[in-house]
């Protein structure tokens, strides 16, 4: 069983697959020949024929497909279709408000231009791919991503099987609104998680909180694949291209990343105590009293429920052994507005935040599950079968 579902088992899956199908379908249908090259990638699989498919970022980049830019008003809407269709009404709600902070980003840092490109901070720059037909026989995906954005979604022998990675973030966290209101996209995402830490007994939070600093991203970053003793990314490093082609521009991007690197002040030790293993880091949830599990099975539906709830593994930590074995850890301070870190790890279970950069009013959130990233563990099955009935 992938994070979503089982292939072929599982008619709640399949209904959203339809759902899918008949949008990708729809949105592919309206483009035009130009654009549809664009647009169309390869069938997944589990090779290297699948490469681009299992590329994704959330920095301001080129993340592969057809943008707004690129299309009709119409053609938009029948994209974010597309895009709904994979997401639960607060997580669709969460996603636009997140493409519309581009906009006030855009205010934070003067109205300039960024990124070797017209304009630096774009809710234009969201890119969508289908990758196969939409509805076949064989497998096939769909990838929407954009700064803060990057969702992944697989559909084996009619069945949604994987909906992960999954990243939000949101820059700013933290934006006034009129009468004195606030905009705080993932709020619950970093209020829940400092809650249960701060709840913790002394002897539990000594072992939960990893380090009194936090790193500067997330300790995994948008690498394709998980393994042991993986360590942050400097932020020059999360992008399509290596470098810029205009110098000054990648001399603009390295100086950010290096005083990102600087202001969180880590060395080696350091990134030993945080760098990603298999055997999960801090407290497992087995040692939390009642009120402490509830909460986080609270912060668990934060990621799990970004989905629909019909390909929403949630209803797995209903069971007390399975939320006995999720771990979390934390690294930083637990003050609210000071940078930090979490993760959440199990399993078939990581989720990893940040709240860091720019005075700590910058987050990162993803959920992934290691091993089955983008259904590999589904694709290798389907195509073990295929040559089985050849």
């Amino acid at each position: 069983m992938t994070g979503a579902g089982t292939p072929g088992g599982d008619g709640a899956a399949r209904e959203v697959a339809r759902r899918m199908a008949e949008a990708a379908s729809a949105w592919l249908d309206g483009l035009d020949p130009a654009q549809r090259r664009v647009a169309a990638g390869a069938v997944p699989a589990d090779d290297g024929s699948d490469a681009e498919r299992r590329r994704w970022f959330y920095t301001p980049t080129d993340h592969g497909g057809l943008t707004f830019h690129e299309q009709r008003p119409a053609q938009q809407r029948a994209a974010m279709r597309l895009v709904a269709s994979g997401l639960s009404t607060p997580a669709y709600v969460t996603v636009a408000t997140i493409i519309g902070l581009e906009n006030v980003l855009d205010q934070v840092e003067g109205f300039v231009t960024r990124f070797d490109r017209e304009r630096g901070r774009d809710p234009g720059l969201y890119y969508l791919r289908v990758f196969g037909e939409p509805g076949g026989s064989d497998p096939w995906a769909w990838r929407f991503g954009g700064h803060h954005v990057s969702l992944s979604n697989l559909v084996v022998d009619g069945a949604v099987v994987a909906t992960t990675p999954c990243f939000l973030g949101a820059d700013p966290a933290t934006s006034p609104l009129l009468g004195g209101g606030v905009n705080r996209p993932l709020a619950r995402v970093e209020d829940a998680a400092r809650d249960l830490v701060r709840s913790l007994r002394p002897e539990l939070a000594s072992r939960a909180v990893l380090l009194p600093r936090a790193p500067s991203d997330l300790v995994t970053a948008n690498r394709t694949t998980l393994a042991e003793g993986q360590r942050v990314i400097p932020l020059a490093g999360i992008w399509r291209d290596e470098r810029f082609p205009d110098p000054v521009e990648q001399e603009k991007l390295q100086g950010l990343s290096d005083r990102i690197d600087e202001a969180a002040g880590y060395g080696d030790t350091d990134h030993a105590a945080v760098e990603y293993t298999t055997a999960p880091k801090g407290v497992a949830a087995a040692e939390l009293d009642a009120e402490q599990r509830e909460l986080l099975r609270v912060l668990l539906g934060t990621y799990l429920d970004r989905v629909p709830p019909e390909v929403s593994p949630a209803r797995r930590y209903d069971d007390e052994a399975a939320l006995d074995a999720v771990h979390v850890a934390w690294a930083g301070s637990t003050a609210p507005g000071d940078p930090h870190y979490y993760r959440l790890q199990g399993p078939r279970l990581l989720v990893e935040w940040d709240n860091t950069q720019r005075g700590a009013n910058h987050a990162h959130s993803v959920w992934r599950d290691p091993g089955a990233d983008f259904g590999l563990d589904v694709l290798a099955r389907h195509r073990t079968a295929l040559h089985r009935g050849a």
